[in-house]
């Protein structure tokens, strides 16, 4: 080990050069799989903070977010009426577009009932709507474009009065605005219409047992555990694939600059190995030498890699809060483990160029 960290101090700027260029593939390996974290989190966010365990929706809406149902009063009052139901919220739910400084932003609006739940479930700031006219707007969004308590806002060309601020209920694609259920019925014009009922069971009834007893037309009842993975299959359908390409892409240029800085400092010293060869040191402890050198350089760059994806995460969720970085100690074991195959890898190229040196190379 000694003679491997002399061989890679000998040169410290291609040591850090092959540092850097583990250290920035493991960051940028966590900083990917950390994003596509925080969309799954802050997808899951609505539902898991909502009321019952069992959500209630029109037949073949199998996703939450982004998916429009339609349930009448009378299936709501059929929910009610289900043996096993200790108690049925509905809310209405609707994607909108609000016009703030010349710039468009989605917003998923949320009517509920401020008695019963479904509403937002921590305040940054002020108190839930207690009238029609009022709205609570995320803090996220409020801090971008200047709204605070008291700021009008209009709504699908209705006018509305902020007063709340509500926390982590931001989107990567929008944010949460939260209104009376009948004030965003009225808006849209379909009175009595609800987007899903959260289904809580009575003492000793299952969720299984729920979702057997809702046997009403038209209409499935899912374990909300259901929709939230569903929610998850379908953001992974969209962002897997290319997250997947770039954090395969940082992996490929790691082991390359290691390998690269690893392999020259080996055919620069030929003569050296060509010595050791020569006294009698064996390939197998040559091969050892050189993964030691591309073990401590992947080492000291996994570890480097791992601090600056969490400084750079905390940096990039101060400037732009609505894209969360969630870095998971499962990703930081796989990125460590991935910066020691990046080593193994890089070890590769220069254990073959030692294996086919000839002792009397020294000679030369």
């Amino acid at each position: 080990m000694l003679l491997a960290r002399r061989n890679l101090t000998h040169d410290r700027v291609r040591l850090v050069l092959s540092i850097t260029g583990v250290a920035l593939s493991v960051m940028l390996i966590l900083l990917l799989s950390g994003y596509l974290a925080g969309i799954y989190r802050q997808s899951a966010t609505y539902l898991e903070n909502a009321p019952g365990s069992v959500v209630v929706a029109q037949q073949g809406v199998r996703t939450f977010a982004g998916s429009s149902s339609f349930l009448s009063s009378d299936v709501l009052d059929s929910v009610r009426t289900t043996p096993g139901v200790a108690q049925a919220v509905p809310i209405v739910m609707q994607a909108a577009v609000l016009e703030l400084h010349d710039r468009k932003e989605i917003a998923s609006l949320v009517g509920y009932d401020a008695a019963q739940g479904g509403g937002p479930w921590k305040l940054a700031e002020g108190r839930t709507p207690e009238a029609d006219h009022e709205v609570v707007v995320d803090q996220v969004l409020a801090d971008q474009h200047g709204i605070s308590i008291g700021s009008a806002l209009t709504i699908l060309d209705q006018q509305f009065t902020v007063v709340g601020l509500s926390a982590d209920t931001s989107l990567w694609i929008g944010s949460y605005v939260f209104a009376g259920a009948e004030a965003v019925q009225t808006m849209l014009r379909a009175p009595g219409v609800w987007s899903a009922i959260f289904v809580t069971p009575s003492a000793g009834v299952s969720d299984a047992d729920i979702v057997r007893a809702i046997a009403i037309p038209g209409i499935e009842a899912f374990p909300k555990t259901d929709k939230i993975e569903a929610d998850r299959r379908g953001i992974a359908r969209i962002y897997d694939a290319p997250l997947g390409l770039m954090v395969g892409i940082a992996f490929v240029v790691g082991v390359l600059v290691v390998g690269l800085v690893i392999y020259t400092a080996t055919v620069e010293r030929r003569r050296e190995y060509g010595a050791l060869k020569a006294i009698g040191m064996k390939n197998r402890t040559l091969y050892r030498l050189v993964t030691r050198q591309a073990l401590i350089a992947a080492v000291a760059g996994g570890l480097l890699g791992v601090a600056l994806a969490f400084g750079l995460a905390a940096l990039l969720i101060a400037l732009r809060p609505q894209f969360p970085i969630v870095i998971e100690p499962g990703a930081i074991a796989t990125a460590l483990a991935a910066s020691l195959v990046m080593a193994v890898l890089a070890a590769l190229a220069p254990a073959r160029a030692i294996a086919g040196l000839a002792p009397a190379e020294v000679f030369r």
